[in-house]
């Protein structure tokens, strides 16, 4: 299957996930920016995947990339590129692009059955954390990969420059 097939509209990927949920397979989610693909979201995935049958990512849309602060030039990459390159990994099932800052939507119209953040999160309150509740869910954080993040790289690549 070629990376651009395993992208799908949310409301697509909701509908091929109630197959999924039937037959009782474990739905893992997790989601991001994904802007400049680093062995810290290769390690992320790989972990996340683990967790289930099946692994979804939820990559932010580049307006909700822009809202989120991530930097005056970000997203370096447009969504649907991002999406496939994180949709050619052979450890992402399906991907689709979101457009809120939280994916509270997202997981109450995909219904995971675990929900998997970055272990920098771990011990703050969740925004959406009543959304996973609200399906029935578990959070998980993955270990934290320090050193390697998009943010990271732009400012060594920005410092180069200079």
């Amino acid at each position: 299957m070629s990376a651009a097939a395993k992208v799908f509209t949310r409301d697509d990927l909701a509908r091929v996930l109630e197959d999924v949920r039937s037959s009782g397979r474990t739905i893992v989610f997790t989601c991001g920016v994904f802007d400049l693909l680093h062995v810290g979201h290769v390690r992320y995935l790989e972990f996340a995947r683990a967790l289930g049958d099946l692994l979804v990512v939820g990559v932010n849309s580049d307006d909700s990339v822009r809202r989120l602060g991530k930097g005056e030039n970000r997203p370096l990459v447009a969504a649907q590129e991002r999406a496939e390159v994180v949709a050619a990994l052979a450890s992402v099932d399906y991907v689709f692009i979101f457009d809120e800052l939280r994916p509270d939507v997202s997981i109450r119209a995909l219904r995971p059955n675990v929900h998997v953040k970055d272990a920098a999160y771990e011990g703050a309150e969740l925004p959406e954390a009543a959304a996973v509740a609200d399906v029935g869910g578990t959070i998980v954080f993955a270990p934290r990969v320090e050193g390697r993040s998009t943010t990271e790289m732009v400012e060594r690549m920005s410092a180069k420059k200079s």
